[in-house]
């Protein structure tokens, strides 16, 4: 992902995985910083990768004297980004350098590689990056996640191509294997590459056509490029990769013809490319790869070879696994299970023996796509999609949050701000028709798991008892729980289950705010919520009419997190064809009824308002999860449509310094009970 938020960023790209946008910011005594850029400040983007784009090389000076010499990674696709984005855009790159630095050469490495390469080599990965469901939850931002194949920098090859020293290099493999057909492959020394299968495939291929006059012709030439790791399994599968190809040579070459041609030491990008362009067919079957980004430098080498007649028309023919990245772009292909040797040798044969028009045909849909997704669309597809997520980031403000590793910088809207309770009061004072609606847990009560103290009663009886006020609790527990627990708040007006059930007064029936569903659904949830119970000590499920909730807030935060992470996707899949939703909240997992929401109840309140003849002119709500934005939401679109007579008097409120469709905060629990203490006070007073 690509993101760029006001004058810094942080942006996450990884290999094979994709990544969290999160922001950079500098920091004020008050932790607040504007995202409006100072016009001297150049934009900047950070790529954060696995390994920076540099070639860490240990050489030695003229004194005998050990040094570091770094180089860009020209093969880097990271490092090409830059190419496609804005000249006034500064690029920075943090990642792992790929060389074992010694402690206390870090810090003079480190220097050498922020002033001249602008990169920040990082001891480890990002921390809480695995679990994108995570950052969700504690980063409290909207966070887009893109996925697009990556391209090869085609002007690069184009060049590689155009070099004296590879056109020389052409002509000479061209001499070399005249009266040959080349197959090539192109791999890393690795147990996941395949390369014992492709050249025992290879072998299978000479041995099952005898008649076919291949053998003695087809030459695979095999360019293993070094190994990017260190164990016993590099060097057993290049002692076999080498006993293989020696054993074939033996066995079926003959003089002047080799049928396994094995590189494996180090070789340019430019003689590389050699190797391509005189290449009839391509093999790349690695057992399991990222995106592998071979094949489209294949073929944006054939379409360069050097003809003396340009008008001949350009081929190529591929055979690639099924398992790697690029396969479902390239639809030209013989797409092959490397694992199956005798197809591929199937499709080695087919690729060889193809017609001209096809290959013809094949190579020029393959290089239409390739020079038209190249590395440039790859970084502008992400960058136009970061601007305009982005857009309207200039009306924000960043706030430093936390401390130590759990720092984070968010986003909030430049009204968002701490509730001026004089302000609140004097819209109260005034006000005749109040609408109070008030979430339970972690709202009005700090804890989860305890009924309302007798202070918390008192309080909820003295706004009650205001003839000016209608007030309401509105929660996700459970229509008995309330019941018993408000018993003596005989005024108060209670919404149960999100909303499902609604009771006006003490002294009325409960109803239903939304159809009747079956729950024949719990049958299915409540053995994989067992399951996950079990499992994870301190966790319990909490059964309700409508709904089932799994709670984990008394097990190990972290276990108990992973945990709920899985049961939700357990859940997803299990109830995937029920008429329920599975929401995560604070230490929970729920299930309950599709369309119900606390935003529904905030409808028939001010409905019911208007029938009364009581249109609200002061509205005060408070809740402090995600459930709770749903009344928030509710109620500016109360605004909207004219159902409140004084927008000056409406104060939404979450609970902590977060994100939220509220325009205001307060800190903690105990801040809620002394403004609804104090409105309680005034309430006395009138």
């Amino acid at each position: 992902i690509l993101s760029r938020l006001g004058a810094a960023s942080l942006t996450i790209v990884r290999e094979r995985a994709m990544s969290v946008p999160a922001v950079l910011s500098q920091s004020d005594q008050d932790h607040n910083v504007s995202s409006d850029a100072p016009s001297d400040v150049p934009n900047r983007l950070i790529v954060v990768s696995n390994q920076l784009p540099i070639i860490a090389a240990r050489k030695t000076d003229d004194n005998g004297m050990s040094f570091w010499d770094f180089t860009w990674d020209e093969s880097s696709i990271y490092m090409h980004i830059k190419d496609a984005l804005p000249a006034a855009l500064e690029v920075f790159y943090v990642g792992a350098l790929r060389a074992d630095v010694g402690t206390t050469e870090y810090n003079d490495v480190s220097k050498t590689l922020l002033d001249r390469f602008n990169c920040v080599a990082s001891v480890s990965f990002l921390r809480g990056l695995q679990d994108p469901a995570n950052e969700k939850r504690d980063l409290e931002r909207s966070i887009e996640i893109k996925i697009k194949a990556s391209g090869i920098h085609v002007g690069q090859m184009e060049s590689y191509l155009s070099q004296p020293d590879t056109r020389l290099k052409i002509q000479e493999l061209k001499k070399r294997f005249e009266g040959k057909t080349v197959l090539l492959g192109v791999d890393d020394l690795d147990i996941f590459k395949g390369v014992n299968f492709k050249v025992l495939a290879m072998e299978k291929l000479l041995k099952s056509h005898p008649g076919s006059s291949w053998l003695g012709r087809a030459v695979l030439v095999q360019i293993l490029n070094p190994a990017r790791g260190r164990g016993q399994d590099v060097v057993e599968i290049n002692d076999e990769i080498r006993t293989i190809c020696v054993r074939i040579n033996t066995e079926l070459g003959s003089p002047g013809y080799q049928p396994i041609v094995f590189i494996d030491w180090p070789i340019s990008l430019s003689e590389k490319a050699a190797y391509y362009a005189v290449s009839e067919v391509a093999i790349v079957t690695p057992l399991r790869d990222g995106m592998n980004l071979i094949p489209y430098e294949y073929v944006v080498s054939r379409q360069g070879v050097d003809d003396p007649n340009a008008n001949n028309p350009k081929k190529s023919m591929l055979v690639v696994s099924e398992f790697i990245g690029c396969s479902p772009s390239l639809t030209g292909a013989i797409r092959v299970n490397p694992w199956d040797v005798e197809d591929t040798a199937e499709a080695m044969f087919t690729a060889l023996t193809a017609s001209d028009l096809h290959k013809e045909t094949v190579h020029l849909k393959h290089y239409h796509y390739i020079t038209t997704h190249d590395v440039a669309n790859w970084a502008r597809s992400f960058f136009q999609d970061l601007e305009q997520t982005c857009i309207d980031h200039s009306h924000k403000r960043c706030v430093n949050l936390g401390f130590g590793l759990d720092t984070r910088v968010v986003l909030f809207d430049q009204k968002f701000s701490k509730l001026d309770t004089d302000i609140l009061e004097n819209a109260y004072s005034m006000a005749q028709n109040r609408a109070i609606i008030l979430d339970y847990d972690g709202t009005i009560t700090p804890s989860i798991s305890k009924s309302p103290t007798e202070a918390v009663i008192s309080l909820i009886n003295k706004l009650c008892n205001d003839p000016k006020n209608m007030v309401f609790i509105v929660s996700g527990r459970s229509k008995e729980n309330l019941g018993n627990w408000f018993s003596a708040c005989e005024k108060l007006a209670i919404a149960a289950e999100h909303g499902y059930f609604i009771r006006w007064a003490s002294d009325q029936e409960w109803e239903m705010c939304a159809r009747e569903n079956s729950v024949r659904w719990m049958e299915m949830a409540e053995p994989v919520m067992n399951l996950y119970t079990e499992a994870t000590d301190g966790s319990y499920i909490e059964k309700k009419e409508t709904a089932m909730v799994w709670h984990y807030e008394d097990a190990d935060k972290d276990f108990g997190s992973d945990q709920a992470k899985e049961l939700l996707d357990h859940l997803e899949n299990v109830l995937a064809n029920e008429p329920v939703a599975v929401k995560r909240g604070q230490d929970i997992v729920e299930v309950k009824p599709q369309g119900v929401t606390k935003g529904i109840v905030v409808e028939k309140i001010f409905a019911f308002m208007s029938e009364k003849g009581k249109q609200a002119d002061f509205v005060l709500s408070v809740g402090d999860d995600k459930s709770d934005e749903d009344m928030f939401v509710a109620i500016a679109d109360g605004i909207t449509k004219g159902q409140i007579t004084n927008n000056n008097s409406v104060f939404t409120c979450v609970v902590g310094e977060k994100p939220s469709a509220a325009e205001y905060y307060l800190d903690e629990t105990k801040d809620v009970s002394t403004m609804l203490e104090k409105l309680g006070h005034l309430s006395n007073q009138g």
